[in-house]
């Protein structure tokens, strides 16, 4: 049991990372075309192509929870749940809180708070692909915390 919750804290973490390097490099890179309209709406819709990367992930996790149904994989539901956890709290981050995709969390104002909402502010003032900033989620710069 311990084993399996040090593997979802572990795998937590570790997407964070995951989500900064393919933010940068894939999103940033040769996927722009799916990311772009997140940067600079292109549509009336409520969803945007960018949010096909959610599905990517979101079936990653559904692998290793079928790794581990079929006994392949001990520690897959740890490791699927641990995506999934923090694709949760992504998406409450990013798409809840900051960009209000649902009008929640809108006086969230402790130090987090505003130092998440001014470096995706930052990585938002880049409209191309290039000369991005601030490509992960939860794990902000330290500069993004002053008064």
């Amino acid at each position: 049991m311990l084993l399996h919750i040090i593997v979802f804290l572990v795998t937590f973490c570790v997407m964070e990372f995951m989500a900064w390097f393919s933010h940068k490099y894939i999103m940033h890179g040769f996927l722009w075309s799916l990311h772009a309209d997140h940067h600079k709406k292109d549509h009336d819709s409520w969803f945007e192509r960018n949010d096909a990367f959610f599905i990517f992930y979101a079936v990653v996790s559904v692998g290793f929870f079928l790794l581990w149904q079929y006994d392949i994989l001990e520690v897959g539901l740890a490791i699927g749940l641990g995506i999934f956890a923090y694709g949760l709290a992504y998406f409450t981050v990013h798409d809840i809180f900051i960009h209000q995709r649902f009008k929640l969390f809108r006086n969230a104002n402790n130090r987090y708070a505003k130092a998440v909402r001014r470096a995706h502010k930052m990585h938002h003032k880049h409209i191309g692909k290039e000369k991005g900033e601030c490509f992960g989620m939860l794990i902000v710069p330290l500069k993004y915390f002053k008064n």
